[in-house]
Protein backbone atom coordinates (compact mmCIF):
# COMPACT_ATOMS: atom_id res chain seq x y z
CA UNK A 1 0.00 0.00 0.00
CA UNK A 2 1.21 3.64 -0.59
CA UNK A 3 3.05 5.10 2.57
CA UNK A 4 1.34 7.90 4.24
CA UNK A 5 3.89 10.75 4.58
CA UNK A 6 4.80 11.49 8.20
CA UNK A 7 3.46 14.91 7.82
CA UNK A 8 -0.19 13.67 6.79
CA UNK A 9 -0.69 11.39 9.92
CA UNK A 10 0.45 13.73 11.97
CA UNK A 11 -2.01 15.68 10.83
CA UNK A 12 -4.80 13.39 11.01
CA UNK A 13 -4.12 12.36 14.60
CA UNK A 14 -4.22 15.78 15.42
CA UNK A 15 -7.11 16.67 13.48
CA UNK A 16 -9.32 13.32 14.19
CA UNK A 17 -8.33 14.00 18.17
CA UNK A 18 -10.08 17.56 18.01
CA UNK A 19 -13.34 16.42 15.92
CA UNK A 20 -13.80 13.25 18.36
CA UNK A 21 -15.34 16.18 20.74
CA UNK A 22 -17.00 18.17 18.20
CA UNK A 23 -18.73 14.98 17.09
CA UNK A 24 -19.26 14.39 20.53
CA UNK A 25 -21.12 17.31 21.07
CA UNK A 26 -23.16 17.32 18.21
CA UNK A 27 -24.57 13.68 18.87
CA UNK A 28 -25.19 15.78 22.07
CA UNK A 29 -27.14 18.34 21.00
CA UNK A 30 -28.69 15.81 18.25
CA UNK A 31 -27.91 18.46 14.94
CA UNK A 32 -29.53 17.63 11.56
CA UNK A 33 -29.00 15.95 8.55
CA UNK A 34 -27.87 19.48 7.03
CA UNK A 35 -26.10 20.30 9.98
CA UNK A 36 -24.09 17.27 9.78
CA UNK A 37 -23.20 18.22 6.16
CA UNK A 38 -21.50 20.93 6.92
CA UNK A 39 -19.70 19.34 10.27
CA UNK A 40 -18.68 16.37 7.83
CA UNK A 41 -17.34 19.05 5.04
CA UNK A 42 -15.30 20.80 7.67
CA UNK A 43 -13.72 17.09 9.00
CA UNK A 44 -13.12 16.21 5.01
CA UNK A 45 -11.15 19.86 4.54
CA UNK A 46 -9.08 19.47 8.02
CA UNK A 47 -7.91 15.22 8.21
CA UNK A 48 -7.84 14.75 4.89
CA UNK A 49 -6.63 18.10 3.55
CA UNK A 50 -9.05 19.35 0.64
CA UNK A 51 -9.53 22.63 -0.13
CA UNK A 52 -12.85 23.20 1.68
CA UNK A 53 -14.01 26.08 -0.77
CA UNK A 54 -12.58 24.55 -4.29
CA UNK A 55 -12.32 20.92 -3.64
CA UNK A 56 -15.39 19.96 -1.49
CA UNK A 57 -18.41 20.66 -3.09
CA UNK A 58 -22.32 20.56 -1.40
CA UNK A 59 -25.01 19.43 -3.28
CA UNK A 60 -23.57 17.99 -6.51
CA UNK A 61 -26.25 17.37 -8.91
CA UNK A 62 -26.53 13.57 -10.35
CA UNK A 63 -29.34 12.74 -12.94
CA UNK A 64 -31.84 15.30 -11.49
CA UNK A 65 -31.14 14.49 -7.82
CA UNK A 66 -28.17 15.19 -5.63
CA UNK A 67 -25.39 13.54 -3.43
CA UNK A 68 -24.44 15.20 -0.05
CA UNK A 69 -20.82 16.36 -0.85
CA UNK A 70 -18.52 15.06 -3.84
CA UNK A 71 -14.56 15.63 -3.02
CA UNK A 72 -13.18 17.09 -6.73
CA UNK A 73 -9.48 17.73 -7.21
CA UNK A 74 -8.91 19.25 -10.72
CA UNK A 75 -11.35 17.68 -13.09
CA UNK A 76 -11.18 14.31 -11.84
CA UNK A 77 -14.03 13.55 -8.97
CA UNK A 78 -12.38 11.47 -6.27
CA UNK A 79 -14.98 10.04 -4.06
CA UNK A 80 -18.69 10.85 -3.25
CA UNK A 81 -19.85 11.29 0.25
CA UNK A 82 -23.60 10.17 1.57
CA UNK A 83 -23.94 11.88 4.77
CA UNK A 84 -26.98 11.37 7.56
CA UNK A 85 -27.78 13.00 10.70
CA UNK A 86 -25.42 12.84 13.66
CA UNK A 87 -27.21 10.20 15.61
CA UNK A 88 -28.59 8.10 12.49
CA UNK A 89 -28.37 4.68 11.93
CA UNK A 90 -26.46 3.91 8.81
CA UNK A 91 -28.60 1.68 6.81
CA UNK A 92 -28.79 -0.48 3.39
CA UNK A 93 -30.57 1.70 1.83
CA UNK A 94 -28.43 5.17 2.32
CA UNK A 95 -25.69 2.30 1.29
CA UNK A 96 -27.43 1.76 -2.09
CA UNK A 97 -28.07 5.67 -2.25
CA UNK A 98 -24.40 6.64 -2.81
CA UNK A 99 -23.34 3.67 -4.62
CA UNK A 100 -26.21 4.67 -7.62
CA UNK A 101 -24.58 8.00 -7.38
CA UNK A 102 -21.03 6.57 -7.71
CA UNK A 103 -22.09 4.29 -10.61
CA UNK A 104 -23.87 6.97 -12.38
CA UNK A 105 -20.59 8.92 -12.86
CA UNK A 106 -18.36 6.22 -13.05
CA UNK A 107 -16.46 7.09 -9.52
CA UNK A 108 -14.85 3.88 -8.03
CA UNK A 109 -15.18 5.32 -4.40
CA UNK A 110 -18.18 6.29 -2.30
CA UNK A 111 -17.98 7.26 1.71
CA UNK A 112 -21.01 6.76 3.97
CA UNK A 113 -21.17 8.43 7.27
CA UNK A 114 -23.00 10.54 10.11
CA UNK A 115 -20.20 11.96 11.41
CA UNK A 116 -19.26 9.03 13.79
CA UNK A 117 -19.11 6.31 11.96
CA UNK A 118 -17.32 6.30 8.59
CA UNK A 119 -17.47 3.55 6.01
CA UNK A 120 -15.52 3.53 2.20
CA UNK A 121 -17.05 1.91 -0.27
CA UNK A 122 -15.31 0.48 -3.15
CA UNK A 123 -18.01 0.55 -6.30
CA UNK A 124 -17.49 -2.92 -8.51
CA UNK A 125 -18.74 -2.13 -11.99
CA UNK A 126 -20.04 -5.73 -13.18
CA UNK A 127 -23.60 -6.73 -13.69
CA UNK A 128 -25.52 -5.75 -11.88
CA UNK A 129 -23.29 -2.68 -10.34
CA UNK A 130 -21.96 -3.65 -6.74
CA UNK A 131 -19.98 -2.12 -3.84
CA UNK A 132 -17.89 -3.92 -1.02
CA UNK A 133 -16.93 -2.29 2.45
CA UNK A 134 -13.18 -1.75 2.53
CA UNK A 135 -12.94 0.31 5.64
CA UNK A 136 -15.10 0.98 8.62
CA UNK A 137 -14.43 3.27 11.63
CA UNK A 138 -16.13 4.49 14.97
CA UNK A 139 -14.43 8.33 15.07
CA UNK A 140 -15.46 8.93 18.98
CA UNK A 141 -14.36 5.67 20.24
CA UNK A 142 -10.81 5.37 17.64
CA UNK A 143 -7.81 5.97 19.09
CA UNK A 144 -6.41 8.97 16.39
CA UNK A 145 -2.99 7.37 16.28
CA UNK A 146 -4.33 4.06 15.17
CA UNK A 147 -3.31 1.93 12.50
CA UNK A 148 -7.31 2.05 11.27
CA UNK A 149 -7.33 5.77 11.87
CA UNK A 150 -4.53 6.78 9.82
CA UNK A 151 -5.01 4.05 7.07
CA UNK A 152 -8.54 5.23 6.59
CA UNK A 153 -8.12 9.39 6.26
CA UNK A 154 -4.80 8.67 4.87
CA UNK A 155 -5.58 6.50 1.71
CA UNK A 156 -8.83 9.27 0.97
CA UNK A 157 -6.34 12.37 1.81
CA UNK A 158 -5.60 14.89 -0.76
CA UNK A 159 -1.63 13.92 -0.71
CA UNK A 160 -2.26 10.14 -0.97
CA UNK A 161 -5.07 9.35 -3.14
CA UNK A 162 -4.66 8.14 -6.40
CA UNK A 163 -6.24 5.26 -8.53
CA UNK A 164 -3.38 3.26 -8.58
CA UNK A 165 -2.89 3.74 -4.59
CA UNK A 166 -6.40 3.00 -4.36
CA UNK A 167 -6.65 -0.57 -6.23
CA UNK A 168 -3.10 -1.24 -4.49
CA UNK A 169 -4.81 -0.58 -1.24
CA UNK A 170 -8.20 -2.22 -2.02
CA UNK A 171 -6.58 -5.61 -2.99
CA UNK A 172 -4.21 -5.81 -0.09
CA UNK A 173 -7.43 -5.52 2.44
CA UNK A 174 -8.99 -7.91 0.51
CA UNK A 175 -6.30 -10.17 0.24
CA UNK A 176 -6.53 -9.76 4.07
CA UNK A 177 -9.88 -10.18 4.65
CA UNK A 178 -11.77 -12.56 7.17
CA UNK A 179 -13.48 -13.76 3.58
CA UNK A 180 -10.04 -14.27 1.98
CA UNK A 181 -8.65 -16.00 4.62
CA UNK A 182 -11.72 -18.27 4.51
CA UNK A 183 -11.41 -18.69 1.30
CA UNK A 184 -8.19 -19.84 1.13
CA UNK A 185 -8.54 -22.75 3.60
CA UNK A 186 -10.82 -24.19 1.66
CA UNK A 187 -8.78 -24.39 -1.38
CA UNK A 188 -7.36 -27.30 -2.92
CA UNK A 189 -3.76 -26.30 -1.98
CA UNK A 190 -4.50 -25.88 1.70
CA UNK A 191 -7.01 -28.62 1.47
CA UNK A 192 -4.06 -31.03 0.16
CA UNK A 193 -2.47 -30.01 3.14
CA UNK A 194 -5.02 -30.50 5.55
CA UNK A 195 -5.27 -33.93 4.02
CA UNK A 196 -1.54 -35.19 4.15
CA UNK A 197 -1.43 -33.99 7.60
CA UNK A 198 -4.39 -35.94 8.88
CA UNK A 199 -2.81 -39.36 7.17
CA UNK A 200 0.34 -38.71 9.04
CA UNK A 201 -1.89 -38.59 12.23
CA UNK A 202 -3.59 -41.83 11.86
CA UNK A 203 -2.40 -44.63 9.95
CA UNK A 204 -4.84 -46.27 7.29
CA UNK A 205 -6.51 -42.44 7.79
CA UNK A 206 -7.55 -41.86 3.81
CA UNK A 207 -10.03 -38.72 3.69
CA UNK A 208 -11.39 -38.00 0.66
CA UNK A 209 -10.64 -33.58 -0.27
CA UNK A 210 -14.47 -33.09 -0.88
CA UNK A 211 -15.19 -35.04 2.17
CA UNK A 212 -12.51 -32.30 4.71
CA UNK A 213 -14.02 -29.42 2.56
CA UNK A 214 -17.38 -30.05 3.92
CA UNK A 215 -16.36 -30.24 7.39
CA UNK A 216 -14.54 -27.36 7.51
CA UNK A 217 -17.42 -25.31 5.66
CA UNK A 218 -20.01 -26.98 8.44
CA UNK A 219 -18.02 -27.22 11.38
CA UNK A 220 -15.07 -25.00 11.49
CA UNK A 221 -15.79 -22.01 9.14
CA UNK A 222 -18.60 -19.64 10.36
CA UNK A 223 -21.04 -19.71 7.39
CA UNK A 224 -21.16 -15.61 7.11
CA UNK A 225 -17.44 -16.16 6.03
CA UNK A 226 -18.33 -18.60 3.31
CA UNK A 227 -21.91 -17.04 1.76
CA UNK A 228 -22.66 -13.33 0.69
CA UNK A 229 -21.13 -10.82 -1.77
CA UNK A 230 -18.23 -10.59 0.06
CA UNK A 231 -17.52 -14.15 0.62
CA UNK A 232 -18.13 -14.75 -3.10
CA UNK A 233 -15.97 -11.78 -4.06
CA UNK A 234 -13.22 -13.26 -2.21
CA UNK A 235 -13.40 -16.75 -3.19
CA UNK A 236 -12.87 -14.99 -6.86
CA UNK A 237 -9.82 -13.39 -6.16
CA UNK A 238 -8.52 -16.15 -4.47
CA UNK A 239 -9.23 -18.90 -7.47
CA UNK A 240 -7.81 -16.26 -10.15
CA UNK A 241 -4.38 -15.43 -7.71
CA UNK A 242 -4.21 -19.47 -7.57
CA UNK A 243 -4.43 -19.72 -11.04
CA UNK A 244 -2.23 -16.87 -11.96
CA UNK A 245 0.50 -19.06 -9.34
CA UNK A 246 -0.01 -22.30 -11.14
CA UNK A 247 0.78 -20.38 -15.14
CA UNK A 248 3.55 -19.43 -13.32
CA UNK A 249 4.94 -22.19 -12.30
CA UNK A 250 3.84 -24.14 -15.11
CA UNK A 251 5.50 -21.97 -17.72
CA UNK A 252 8.85 -20.07 -16.31
CA UNK A 253 10.60 -17.76 -17.87
CA UNK A 254 13.29 -18.61 -19.81
CA UNK A 255 16.36 -17.80 -18.63
CA UNK A 256 19.20 -15.90 -20.87
CA UNK A 257 21.88 -18.31 -22.43
CA UNK A 258 25.45 -17.54 -20.01
CA UNK A 259 26.99 -14.61 -22.82
CA UNK A 260 30.26 -15.60 -24.95
CA UNK A 261 33.32 -14.25 -24.83
CA UNK A 262 35.45 -13.16 -27.70
CA UNK A 263 37.49 -16.32 -28.11
CA UNK A 264 33.93 -18.20 -28.04
CA UNK A 265 34.64 -19.87 -24.09
CA UNK A 266 31.62 -18.73 -21.67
Amino acid sequence: MAKIPAKVCARIAQQVKRFQQTVTDAARRDINEADTARMVAEMIGEIMGYDKLQEITGEHAIRGSHVDLAVKVKNDIRFFIEVKAVNAELRENHVTQVVNYSANQGVDWALLTNGVRWQAYKITFGKPVDRILVMDIDLTSANPKSDEVLDFFGNLSREVFTPSSMTEMFRAKQAMSKFSIAALILSDPVVSIVRRELRRMADGLNPDPDEIRKLICEQVVKRELIEGDEALAAAKAVKKALKKSLREKSDPTPTAPPAMSTDGTT
